[in-house]
């Protein structure tokens, strides 16, 4: 005998189904647009306590265990959350995105369709320097006077690369070949379906301020446009506890207790014998550690010992 199944509604999240669809811009010709999403706050407190019903009506309380959970990593109940993002990116800035394996992809293929025409541009203000301290990394812009002649010089690469492809497509080239010499730059798109535990460590990886600018941008209109209204109680906890937080090493506590409780010598004596300085101090030493660790005691409203 069959027995009768316990009638379900879909959750839904109102702040969500207002934006389904909703191109947010990101760039100059990008977007990101949320197609669907499963689970919310509560589908994290209910897998939390291995229950059925709906769990407590009291949303301090569904407050406290989210803000436990993200606090001690627990991240499977944050799995049960999922949401499908459409967007449309540029391929270098993709290359990037892509690395992080633990999502569903598919993408728009350039093998089978004709190449997305719109490429990524750079205004005359947007020119930015490499950094002398972090190789992978920017700081500061060009002169707008500098910036203009290198966007008209990439305007005039994108025009010729264009007029390459379409030449290459009019005389019968393969796409999959005709498309080997488009420009990084290219616009591509595809779906990105990901849990919210993946999520938030894309986005935490992605909105620091070491991340490249316009991934970046990417991953601030995802977490603040959609994230944000999605799970608002995992999102402040998110934000508390990974984006606005800071860990410490055992190095570091212990050059810390040492400043705390011993002063500014013991507290240089610990760096020294820690590796992170010099014994002569006029004698500069690179350590991206002693500079992690002297960012922190700046975020922490303390005094750089040995500055």
């Amino acid at each position: 005998m069959e027995e009768t199944p316990e009638k379900l509604e879909r959750l839904n999240v109102p702040a969500l189904d207002e934006i389904l669809g909703k191109a947010f811009k990101v760039l100059d010709d990008g977007f990101v647009r949320l197609v669907d999403y499963m689970g919310s706050d509560s589908s994290i407190v209910q897998a939390a306590r291995v229950s059925y019903g709906k769990g407590t009506k009291k949303i301090h309380e569904d407050r406290g265990l989210i803000r436990y959970l993200i606090r001690h990593r627990h991240s499977t109940p944050f799995e049960m959350c999922e949401l499908k993002l459409h967007v449309r990116v540029p391929m270098d800035t993709w290359r990037q995105w892509i690395r992080h394996r633990m999502a569903n992809v598919n993408e728009y293929s350039t093998r089978y369709s004709v190449a997305i025409d719109s490429s990524q541009t750079t205004s005359e203000s947007e020119w930015r320097l490499q950094s002398g301290g972090n190789r992978q990394g920017s700081e500061g812009y060009f002169p707008i006077e500098q910036g203009r002649l290198l966007s008209e010089a990439e305007k005039k690469f994108h025009d010729d690369a264009v007029k390459l492809y379409q030449d290459r497509l009019e005389l019968g080239v393969a796409r999959e070949q005709a498309r080997k010499d488009l420009p990084l730059s290219t616009y591509t798109e595809a779906y990105w379906k990901v849990d919210l535990h993946n999520l938030l460590h894309f986005l935490a990886l992605r909105m620091d301020d070491h991340a490249q600018l316009e991934i970046r941008n990417f991953a601030k209109t995802i977490g603040n446009e959609i994230v944000s209204k999605w799970c608002p109680l995992a999102w402040e906890a998110f934000l508390d506890y990974r984006v606005n937080a800071s860990g410490l090493t055992r190095i570091e506590k212990e050059i810390i207790t040492a400043f705390n409780k011993q002063g500014k010598e013991k507290a240089i004596q610990k760096a020294i014998e820690f590796g992170l300085l010099n014994e002569d101090l006029t004698q500069a030493k690179k350590s991206r550690e002693r500079d992690e660790l002297e960012e922190k005691f700046e975020d922490l409203g303390f005094t750089i010992p040995w500055k």
